[in-house]
């Protein structure tokens, strides 16, 4: 399935989430929330891909594992905070999506500490 087919799935949900909102809301939510996650699945598959060519760009390149294992958690960290934080605002529960959206940001500038320490070591070898 392509974005094409993605994008025309969200938009048969929310539209028949639309109509069914006059009838009895909580099942419009109920839809837009399984069509949230159908796409968050899928959209789990393509890590694949990601994995894949960071493993080539390691083998090619003499880099070490915990800056590229750094970059897939903060990519997983960003992408589910995201995901559960737009399922709460659309639910009506906007304050606790803010609250998933800086706990993600919190949970990503911490596990990228080890990359800044890092590159602040690799600054304070070529400066003195």
């Amino acid at each position: 399935m392509t974005i094409v087919g993605i994008a025309a799935a969200g938009l048969a949900a929310v539209l028949l989430a639309v109509q069914l909102k006059s009838v009895k809301s909580e099942y419009g939510v109920y839809l837009v929330m399984a069509a949230g996650v159908f796409i968050f699945l899928y959209g789990c598959s393509k890590f694949r891909v990601i994995l894949e060519t960071l493993e080539l760009i390691r083998s090619n390149i003499q880099v070490e594992r915990v800056y590229l294992d750094t970059i897939v958690k903060m990519i997983g960290i960003a992408y589910v905070a995201e995901f559960a934080a737009g399922i709460c605002k659309d639910a009506g529960y906007g304050a606790v999506g803010s609250q998933i959206e800086m706990f993600g940001k919190l949970s990503i500038l911490a596990v990228s500490m080890p990359v800044f320490v890092g590159l602040i070591e690799t600054m304070q070898s070529f400066l003195g």
